[in-house]
């Protein structure tokens, strides 16, 4: 049995006894009005309705709430028992009282079916929607502990879940701590390598730069060394050369001196020869020419010296004055400078 085959049944069980409950109202209604019209003044015969359809309430709010009351599983208590039996005591008592005062049996049965029905039908639907709602709370209580059931079975396997989720992802996490750790270590490693590699390449480094340092300071201490003694060989050189110039120097003093003195000697040799008396050699007279020139003497006196005439020495000496008038005066001059 399931919920569907409890609401078809309650639903068959409202739709009977709202059924059996109009029809008695209906039946109780056409039987009971004429029984009170004849008991009720002739003014006031259209109350007679009245009271069968306040019964027949009555009957309905009895009906309607111990529907309520079943299906919330609870209970009113004894004044809706009271309420219930009296209302239908009071609809078998109207709809039986005509016959009973005809001393009708038949029309008593007759007329007690309906009044008996609806206080059977009511009090059987109260025990079935009771029954009913204790087989809904039995299925709710089982479909809620098959609920609870699944609902911690669920969270079992959830939690059982998590458990192995957790455990993965601690296996995961230890996993990824242990890679790290190992990746950290071969890193430490590394460094570690790398380290001592730029130390011993440092090192290397320094010991190279201290080798080229103090091979740098050989080449300087070399260099300055040859710089010393090429300077010192230039400056002997130089001190020879300069003893050397100073010597050349000298003996060309020495020699221009001796010239010098050689040719004021065979000037004054010349001068000091007197006048001629005849005509010298033109070489020889251009000497003693050139003699007097250089000593300053007049044209005249050169030319009793020499035994040439006044014009020829004036010439000559018109040539001393000016070197580069003739080749011959150039040659004299010549002559005369290197004599000098």
């Amino acid at each position: 049995m399931n919920a569907v085959h409890i609401r078809s049944a309650e639903k068959a069980l409202s739709v009977g006894t709202w059924l059996i409950v109009f029809g008695a109202m209906l039946f109780s209604v056409l039987t009971v009005t004429p029984l009170m019209a004849q008991h009720t003044a002739d003014s006031w015969a259209w109350t007679a309705p009245i009271l069968p359809l306040v019964v027949d309430a009555a009957v309905v709010i009895v009906v309607k709430l111990d529907d309520v009351l079943a299906r919330l599983g609870g209970h009113g208590g004894r004044w809706p028992v009271v309420l219930r039996w009296m209302t239908g005591l009071m609809t078998l008592a109207l709809n039986t009282a005509d016959s009973a005062l005809k001393k009708d049996l038949v029309g008593v049965a007759v007329h007690a079916v309906a009044p008996l029905l609806l206080i059977v039908t009511a009090e059987t639907g109260l025990a079935y929607r009771r029954a009913i709602a204790r087989a809904v709370s039995a299925l709710e209580t089982k479909q809620q502990a098959e609920r609870e059931q699944r609902e911690h079975a669920a969270r079992e396997r959830a939690a059982q879940a998590r458990a192995e989720a957790r455990e993965e992802r601690e296996h995961t996490e230890r996993l990824a701590r242990e890679q790290r750790d190992h990746e950290a270590r071969l890193a430490r490693e590394q460094a570690e390598r790398d380290e001592r590699q730029r130390r011993e390449e440092r090192a290397a480094r320094e010991r190279a730069e201290a080798a080229e340092r103090e091979a740098r300071e050989r080449r300087e201490r070399e260099h300055e060394q040859r710089e010393r003694e090429r300077a010192a060989r230039e400056r002997q050189a130089r001190e020879r050369t300069e003893a050397e110039a100073r010597e050349r120097a000298a003996a060309v003093a020495r020699e221009r001196r001796e010239r010098q003195e050689r040719t004021a000697r065979e000037r004054d040799e010349l001068l000091n020869r007197g006048p001629a008396e005849s005509k010298l050699p033109e070489h020889e007279a251009r000497r003693i020419v050139a003699a007097a020139f250089t000593a300053s003497l007049p044209v005249r006196q050169a030319a009793e010296l020499s035994g040439w005439s006044v014009g020829w020495v004036s010439s000559r000496y018109a040539e001393l004055r000016e070197p580069d008038a003739s080749p011959r005066a150039g040659l004299a001059s010549r002559e005369e400078r290197t004599a000098a």
